[in-house]
């Protein structure tokens, strides 16, 4: 019996996630106001406080990321 292969692809594009699985983290990062902007126009998100909270949760280190002024 064959089986057919229903693995989700989850690209990786330079260093961050790309294809749908990185466009779906982003929307519900930002539904659920873990990422913001300043200004709808703005091109990059921040992190807020409750996205700080909820990152940890999930282990996920974010001393690797740079900071910068926003």
């Amino acid at each position: 019996m064959e089986t057919k292969n229903t693995a989700k692809p989850a690209k990786k594009c330079y260093s961050h996630i790309g294809g749908k699985l990185g466009e779906l983290l982003l929307e519900t990062f930002a539904d659920k106001k873990c990422i913001a902007k300043n200004d709808a126009s703005d091109k990059h998100f921040y992190i807020t406080e409750l996205g700080e909270k909820e990152f940890a949760k999930l282990d996920i280190d974010l001393t690797k990321i740079k900071s910068e002024a926003i």
